[in-house]
This record gives C-alpha cells, structure tokens and sequence, in this order.
C-alpha cells in the first residue's frame, strides 16, 4: 500500500532511505522521532500513512508561510488538505471550522498556539485522529535553537487528541534536545522508535576561510562568482552589513531578501531566485525555511551564525539534487560581537522582564496610547542598539503573560510572570547559548576534520575523515 500511494499519489518510483521504515512503523502505531536533513522527504514520512490510515491527521509546525506551501502543493495532488492559522480572515476561519465538524479532511496543518482557542479544540475533539506530527520538533525543547513556549503544552495537546501515534520530525537536534521532545510529548524513550538520516552529505564540500573585514569577504565573493559561479546564497547575520555589501557588489548582479523589505519585494526576490532570474541572493536567515531549490551550488557565510544547528540547517539547502556543492565559512573574529549582542538581546534579563511587567501593570493605559517608544524611554533611555524590550514583548506574549499588541492599543496583563522569566532559567538559556556560539568558534579554528565535530555534537557516527572538508586530504 504505502508503495503505490508513492507512485500515484506522489509520483515517485523509489522510497529514500529511511522513509519507508518510518511509514511501516507509523502504520503498525509505533511512534517515531525523526531527524533527516530539510528537501530529503520528511513530511512523505506523515502526509503517505495520513492517506491510508484515513481519519483526520494533524500537522503541528510553528511556519505560517511553510504549512500553506505544503498544503497548497498537496490540494494540487488532489489530496483533502487545510490549514488554520492566523492568516485566515474570520469568515474563511469559521468555514473551515464547519467542515472540520462535519468530518471533512484527511489533513489539518496548525500551529500550537491554535490550541489556545476553545472553538478550536472544541471541533477537534469530534473528530478521530489518527496521527499526529509535529513538524520543526526541536521547537519543543528550551535547549533547542528555536524554542516555542506553545511547543512544551504538546504533551497535554495528545491527550487532548486522544493520545494518537505521533511523529515528531526535525533536521538538527543534539542528543540532549532530542531526549527533551520524548519527554515533553509525555513519551517515554522504550516507546519511540528514533530515525537518524540527519546529517551525512557526502556531496557537502565545507572549508573555513579566515578573514579580516569586509575588503577580504567582498574579495572571496567576487572570486566565488567566476569559480562556482551557480545558484548561491550569501547569509549575514545583520541586515545593515547585507545592505552594505550589496551596495559594494552592485556590479554583480544579485538579489537581496531580509525582514525589513516589504513583503511584496521578498515575494518577488524568491520568486526570481526560484525560477532563475538571477541565481545570487544575499539573505539573512530569514530566507530558507520551506526553500525547496535543488541545484543550490554555493552556500556562502558572510557573517558567523551562532549556532551550529542554524550554520548546518542553512549549508543544507546546497547541493539537493545529490551533486557536488560547496559551503564556505568567512570567519572574522571580530564578528563574535554580533553574537555577544544577539546573546544579551535575546535574554533580557530577570529584573528588565520584572520592571517591564510592573510598568505595564502601572501604566498600561499610557503605553497603549503612547506604544513602544514611549515604553523604551522609561527603560532603556533611547538606545536604539537595544533590542531588550521587543524580545521581552514578545516573550510576555509567547508565554501567555500578555495578550493584545501595543500597536493595535489593546495590550492586556493575563497572569503572572512564569518560571522560564525568571533569573535561575534565564542564567541558564544564556550559558546554553553561549556555549553555541562557542563551539562554531571550535569549528572555525580546529585543525581536523570539520564534519567529524558537526557528528559529534549531534550524537552521530562518523569515520575519522570524511574527505569533504578543507582540513581532510581529497580521498
């Protein structure tokens, strides 16, 4: 079954490897955590036993603009997908809630946060779930690289859902964060079968060039063009130095995709990239979740990213098609500062989410009417380099602390501050993450082979060379 469900469904002759091991134990209700690198079939693994095993099947991921791909792609296939998210307008939420109720579907994409909705789980506890995956799973844990607080109620969203069999399905998790999603699902370690297929790409050529400036990175670019001169992609961290290189490469042709550009400008920047109008962007890591161009050629790191699951998650999109693609880091010491920055804006401290929530409790009518620059003067006296207070906003809503938006004026206080904001949880997230940003430090300046400390630090077997980096000799 799961074999001719893939040629005339999918259209594809040949399962992976390891997708159809997944499938048959997903099939017998065994529960699965699988970690396979992003392009090389994940989602087959849920959406092929979502289609025999009928019923509703339900797709939890955190990625607004990657469900409404995938489901777009699987209505094209003729398959009884939909999603629900906040980019519905009301009138196309409650009729998508209708159908649900009368037993329509065969595949629900949410998000987590959608299980906040009493109309929501109302209508989802009529209906029979069979599966349930989760997507991006390494959301799950506080230790991974994309915590959402959402992410941690799943063990009570199962029971919620009957306690279905479960998939839960990431690229990049560390022995500790993947022992982290078994735990927060309400599993135990006996009862999950887990799959690695996550990080062996022999066709990945890594090598670590030492830099110092921008001169010598806008140096190696203008050399990368001649001698790869294919789709590539050049991440930076910030987004003042990407607008600074593409003003230095304007006689390159290139693209530009960040998170300040108009949402129509990044459209059309991924739509020309996609189809080969021009085959360079420079991006920040806001380009890349749901990227699926196979013939990526060149995966260039203007700027140091500050941990290793972001550094591997972005080489990743190289070289899908299977053949020979290069990935090149442009280590600057000098930009650990950036990091240093991300590190401390990321964390506010203790005692700022202690004197923002007291702030909001005195005067929220003010800061409703007066918004965040209002608030940023009471706090951190203009500067505009600190970004404390929007990441402490956005943590208040993320853990439920707040509802509401300061740009709509209709923030609210709904409960008290919760552990994760206090002292001894936040000492503890800026020591993991410190820790990361260390070790891209290691990578940067060991002298063995470079994919050797990629597998060590995801817990996976390797030779002692993988002949595919610039410190190993060429096999």
């Amino acid at each position: 079954m799961p074999q001719h469900t893939l040629k005339t469904t999918f259209g594809f002759d040949h399962f992976r490897p390891g997708q159809r091991e997944i499938i048959d134990q997903i099939l017998q209700g065994k529960h699965c955590l699988v970690l396979m690198p992003t392009g090389m079939g994940k989602s087959l693994c849920y959406q092929i036993p979502a289609l025999i095993l009928g019923g509703l099947s339900m797709v939890i991921s955190p990625l607004i603009a990657l469900m409404q791909d995938q489901v777009e792609s699987l209505r094209r296939k003729n398959i009884d997908a939909i999603f629900i998210n906040s980019s519905l307008s009301k009138k196309e939420r409650l009729s998508r809630y209708e159908s649900l109720r009368a037993g329509q579907h065969t595949l629900l994409y949410v998000t987590p946060e959608r299980f906040r909705q009493d109309d929501f789980t109302n209508i989802i506890k009529q209906r029979n779930i069979t599966l349930l995956a989760v997507d991006e799973a390494h959301c799950i844990s506080e230790w991974g690289h994309d915590f959402r607080p959402d992410y941690s109620r799943l063990k009570t969203i199962r029971q919620q859902l009957g306690n279905p069999t479960t998939i839960a399905l990431t690229a990049t998790a560390t022995p500790e964060v993947q022992d982290d999603i078994i735990h927060q699902l309400g599993l135990k370690p006996a009862q999950v079968a887990t799959h690695h297929h996550g990080i062996e790409r022999a066709n990945l050529k890594v090598e670590v060039r030492h830099v110092f400036g921008d001169h010598d990175k806008i140096k190696f670019i203008r050399a990368a063009r001649t001698t790869i001169p294919g789709n590539t992609i050049v991440y930076f961290s910030l987004i003042k130095t990407l607008e600074r290189f593409s003003e230095q490469l304007h006689d390159l042709p290139h693209l530009t995709y960040h998170g300040r550009l108009p949402k129509k400008d990044r459209t059309l920047a991924l739509q020309d990239f996609m189809v080969g109008k021009n085959n360079m962007i420079l991006a920040t890591n806001a380009f890349g979740m749901g990227i699926d161009k196979d013939s990526i050629r060149h995966v260039i790191h203007a700027e140091m990213p500050g941990s290793m699951e972001s550094y591997y998650q972005e080489i990743g999109r190289a070289g899908r098609d299977g053949k020979e693609a290069y990935c090149t880091l442009l280590y600057d010491q000098s930009d650990l500062l950036i990091h240093m920055d991300f590190i401390k804006w990321n964390n506010p401290e203790a005692d700022f989410h202690e004197r923002l929530y007291q702030l909001l409790k005195t005067d929220l009518n003010e800061a409703n009417s007066l918004g965040v620059d209002w608030l940023r003067e009471q706090l951190v006296f203009k500067q505009r380099a600190d970004f404390r207070l929007e990441t402490a906003l956005r943590l208040f809503e993320r853990h439920g602390v707040t509802t509401g938006s300061l740009d709509t004026h209709n923030l609210s206080i709904q409960k008290e501050l919760p552990e994760p904001l206090k002292p001894k949880k936040i000492a503890a997230k800026i020591l993991s993450e410190q820790k990361k940003l260390h070790l891209m430090v290691q990578y940067a300046n060991i002298k063995g082979c470079r994919k050797g400390l990629i597998h060590d630090y995801f817990g996976m077997d390797h030779q002692d060379l993988c002949f595919c980096c610039d410190n190993c000799p060429k096999d």
